[in-house]
């Protein structure tokens, strides 16, 4: 499959608007290991490879382990992740999913048990952002395999 175009120099001015709200969400003060398993989780509900890569990447970087990223798909069956960060992940679903899920009632009062109310606003920016970056990098064929993890890129 070969990628259609590259959207960030076809449209500069968006990507930027876009890269402010991720830079947003960097910041926003949720832990970077659980906002990469919600990258990742909402990277394979939607099939995006590219973005699977880049955060597989980045959830290593930052100490993330290997059974814990190869079990994510199977989170509910596994005893390896906290009880915020299951929370995270069913809000990351049922968001991901709205158009299916509605988002449950008891997805969000779980969440809120976890969460505070600002943090469950920063996490559904968070979902909100990685799905987009999904679609996009789907419509327009994003490769994978060239992302490096910011500790592997000189000068970051």
């Amino acid at each position: 499959m070969n990628e259609r175009l590259d959207y960030a120099r076809k449209s500069p001015a968006g990507y930027r608007a876009y890269l402010a709200l991720n830079k947003f969400v960097e910041e926003c003060g949720l832990e970077r290991p659980l906002l990469e398993l919600v990258k990742i989780r909402a990277s394979q509900l939607n099939g995006c490879a590219f973005c699977l890569d880049m955060h597989t990447i980045d959830a290593r970087a930052a100490g993330e382990t290997e059974q814990r990223l190869y079990l994510l798909d199977a989170w509910r069956e596994a005893p390896f992740y906290s009880g915020r960060e299951r929370a995270a992940l069913a809000w990351t679903e049922a968001v991901t999913r709205v158009s299916e899920t509605r988002v449950p009632d008891e997805v969000f009062e779980e969440a809120r048990k976890h969460f505070t109310e600002e943090e469950l606003v920063n996490l559904t920016w968070a979902v909100v952002t990685i799905n987009g970056w999904n679609r996009v990098a789907i419509a327009f064929r994003a490769q994978p395999g060239r992302h490096r993890a910011k500790s592997e890129t000189p000068g970051a």
